[in-house]
């Protein structure tokens, strides 16, 4: 459930099982240029500088929901190899992360958050609620898309062990 009061929101966070290892799911979910492959909001994301990904990387992200696009700009907050990676939003003060934990199969569990630490901006805050139909409904559209990335992630990462 969502909870919000002065512009903080409660964390989002969805979890899978990948039966494949750590490096596997690490190499996937570091590669941000990859995004749009997995999640259903993210149209491209382009790697400022090119190079490799690493702390402090920023992006350049297109995102829709229907026919509405909207940028993003983004940087690489957390980066830690085969347990967690981070990006923050500077549009909106979101961290969006996955968290890798290996599992006793040899497998991997994916937690992907939305965090909200200092709050959501109050530009991104009116237009949640003018234009994508409010937070709660907003929220079910990106719980249903973590859950999405997750199972995309997960598919290919058994497919590519």
């Amino acid at each position: 459930m969502t909870s919000i009061s002065q512009g903080q929101i409660e964390a989002l966070e969805e979890t899978v099982e990948v039966d494949a290892p750590p490096a596997t799911v690490w190499s996937l979910v570091s590669d941000v240029a990859r995004m749009a492959s997995w999640s259903p909001q993210v149209v491209k994301t382009f790697v400022r500088g090119g190079g490799p990904v690493q702390l402090g990387t920023r992006t350049l992200n297109i995102n829709h929901l229907g026919l509405l696009v909207w940028p993003t700009q983004a940087r690489v907050v957390r980066f830690e190899p085969h347990r967690e990676f981070a990006i923050r939003v500077k549009d909106n003060f979101t961290i969006w992360s996955f968290t890798l934990e290996p599992t006793d199969t040899g497998g991997t569990r994916i937690t992907q958050r939305r965090e909200t630490p200092d709050g959501i901006s109050s530009i991104s805050r009116r237009l949640t609620d003018t234009v994508l139909g409010g937070q709660e409904r907003f929220t079910v559209v990106l719980r249903d898309g973590m859950r999405q990335t997750l199972e995309r992630i997960k598919a290919e990462a058994e497919t590519s062990r």
